[in-house]
């Protein structure tokens, strides 16, 4: 069992270094997406918290309808934490958001206290 292992990894890792940079970076991140994050989202007005998201597993760039083009959005699903206590309560739902390239400043990062 080790032995298959060892050798899943080994060619992993030889396939790996044959890609381009961009090609490790879109596998990165959908073994990210695959394994999951629990990532937060604050949404900011000026310097005051006007908004959190909790266990976001991920954001995603919107697509035109061609498909060619980035939207100027981001989108995903997370718990709004309504009382911004940083933790999610029992009656605390999960929502979509959408988040906005021109007029929002926000912050997504790792939940440091999971």
């Amino acid at each position: 069992m080790k032995k298959t292992i060892l050798l899943t990894l080994t060619t992993a890792m030889l396939m790996m270094s044959g890609c381009t940079q961009e090609t490790q970076n879109k596998f990165g991140r959908a073994i990210q997406n695959w394994t999951g994050t629990d990532g937060v989202l604050e949404v900011y007005a000026g310097d005051k918290l006007v908004k959190r998201f909790m266990q976001i597993d991920k954001m995603s760039t919107a697509i035109s309808t061609n498909g060619n083009t980035d939207r100027p959005y981001r989108f995903g699903y997370g718990v709004l934490d309504e009382n911004l206590n940083a933790k999610v309560d029992k009656d605390e739902k999960k929502v979509y958001f959408e988040v906005s390239d021109y007029s929002t400043s926000y912050v997504f990062y790792e939940n440091p206290h999971k």
